[in-house]
């Protein structure tokens, strides 16, 4: 497990999903991976939305929200990136062929974000932490593990991020099981057993016909095949049924109201 009071810049500290029906997804969360809810704290709208903390052991782990005016109909897991000045993230995002889907803006008294998008469309938040530093409890079961970002260029992704954050990508394994990894020169994280490098902020893969250009989200669980069992009983959906990877086994899932996310379970030594 990794307890956090913070994080560095350029690297993703955050989760959250905007949800038609933030109650009934707190119910499925709280179900599937035992989270308890703090709030709702109330969120900016006419009329105004509802935003929860999700904990493990009283520690924050993720957000559930009302969905944000303007927002697809579909809900979605967000990634929220540190940074150290989200104005001027905003503009350089834009220079390097980003796109603002929200100006930047302050979540008083808890930092000041912005929602941008990268070359290919894909979604994330920018983050300038003051009271809320972030997830605080990382890499244990039904806890965040990883952002993952779903692109039909990896070219240009890499591009974006090494410009926007100073991201180095790498191919890690080999063969079947190779995966390209985000590295963030200077960073540690993670878990000294864990199977990849500590400076990996993220991972980035080909984008499928379910994915398009997205980032989603990755929690690790005690068993991936009781998890894919437990949200089908919750009136969720197995989107990709459990299978096994070089280090873990997974499995892609729908929530009950169609916000997708990943699970695995990591490979004991």
């Amino acid at each position: 497990m990794s307890e956090r009071d913070g994080f560095y810049p350029g690297v993703p500290c955050w989760i959250d999903t905007g949800q038609p029906d933030p109650e009934a997804a707190t119910k499925f969360y709280g179900s599937l991976f035992g989270w308890t809810f703090v709030g709702p704290g109330e969120m900016p709208g006419d009329p105004p939305g509802q935003y929860f903390v999700a904990q493990l052991r009283t520690r924050d782990v993720a957000g559930v929200s009302s969905l944000p005016p303007g927002a697809p109909a579909t809900p979605a897991w967000n990634t929220y990136i540190q940074v150290a000045n989200t104005d001027e993230t905003t503009e350089k995002a834009q220079s390097e062929g980003g796109k603002v889907i929200a100006e930047p803006f302050d979540v008083a008294p808890d930092g000041r974000m912005a929602v941008l998008a990268d070359r290919q469309g894909a979604v994330f938040c920018a983050w300038e932490p003051r009271q809320r530093k972030g997830a605080q409890l990382v890499n244990e079961a039904g806890a965040w593990a990883m952002s993952a970002l779903s692109t039909d260029d990896p070219g240009e992704a890499s591009t974006f991020y090494n410009a926007l954050f100073g991201w180095s990508t790498e191919t890690f394994g080999s063969g079947d099981d190779a995966a390209r990894i985000y590295r963030l020169d200077g960073y540690v994280g993670g878990e000294p057993q864990q199977p990849v490098p500590r400076d990996v902020v993220a991972v980035m893969v080909t984008s499928t016909e379910w994915q398009g250009s997205r980032w989603g989200v990755n929690f690790w669980v005690n068993d991936a095949d009781e998890t894919a069992t437990n949200a089908k009983r919750l009136d969720g959906k197995v989107v990709v049924a459990p299978y096994d990877t070089a280090i873990s086994r997974d499995a892609v899932i729908a929530d009950a109201q169609g916000a997708i996310f990943s699970v695995s379970k990591i490979s004991g030594p």
